[in-house]
């Protein structure tokens, strides 16, 4: 099938759906500089263990290499800004095709784009916490001092972490996935579970990503491209027409 047809079929399978949810993944935000985790050529975890590196008992073990080794991606998240694809899921969201983002991305650009409801299943850059007393800080502080002014306790940000118990949003998003007629899967590997497993739950998936998925061959419709086009195509074939969830 051609790009085009693709493309045509996809906007078909949203406009009949009833209830349509993104899962989102770094993919997204690769367009914005920051570099995502399993690609070929430029994923991070190519370079490192993650459960050397980002995981809860390597900050326990060398808080010093844990923040060293991150904080250089963190402030690449931080210095980001939204791409076109973010803008248009705010855009559907707005327009009332779908009911919102779930993100495994933690750089907040679905919000700053202007996504009103987004469930961060893999927490946020936002702020940081002690792991001890739980004192919240600005995320800036870990730039320079991980330590708690209260109890000495590390600070550790509000993301999950390999080896923490999920967010509460991820649970969030397995309630939201209830009813889900067409997941669009835009800009995720489909490889870290958890999330990975949220497909499942939808009665039709369909996939936007650069490189092939292991849903690729399941789903109703993929299309191995970057996905800024791919839905600026989208919106320009939806026009002004305005979805199930149009409030007005």
């Amino acid at each position: 099938m051609h790009y085009q047809e693709k493309i045509k079929l996809l906007v078909d399978l949203v406009r009949k759906s009833g209830k349509t949810v993104v899962l989102t993944g770094a993919g997204v935000s690769t367009e914005s500089g920051i570099p995502d985790f399993r690609s070929k050529d430029e994923g991070l975890w190519n370079k490192y263990k993650p459960e050397e590196v980002a995981s809860i008992e390597a900050l326990k073990r060398d808080p010093e290499t844990f923040y060293k080794l991150n904080n250089k991606w963190w402030r690449n998240c931080l210095q980001a800004k939204p791409n076109q694809t973010h803008y248009a899921l705010a855009q559907l969201e707005k327009m009332g095709w779908i009911l919102g983002v779930i993100t495994q991305n933690i750089d907040g650009l679905h919000q700053q784009a202007g996504s009103e409801r987004v469930w961060e299943v893999h927490g946020h850059l936002r702020n940081c916490r002690c792991i001890k007393c739980q004192e919240k800080y600005e995320i800036d502080r870990l730039q320079g001092h991980y330590r708690c002014d209260t109890c000495d306790g590390l600070l550790r940000p509000n993301v999950v972490l390999f080896g923490d118990a999920m967010s509460e949003d991820y649970f969030t998003a397995e309630k939201v996935m209830a009813g889900c007629q067409l997941l669009l899967v835009v800009g995720s590997s489909l490889q870290v579970y958890p999330v990975a497993g949220l497909p499942f739950m939808a009665r039709q998936v369909a996939v936007i990503n650069r490189d092939p998925t292991p849903w690729d061959g399941e789903a109703v419709v993929a299309i191995n491209k970057v996905s800024g086009k791919v839905l600026a195509d989208i919106l320009e074939l939806l026009g002004q027409e305005k979805g199930p969830y149009y409030l007005g």
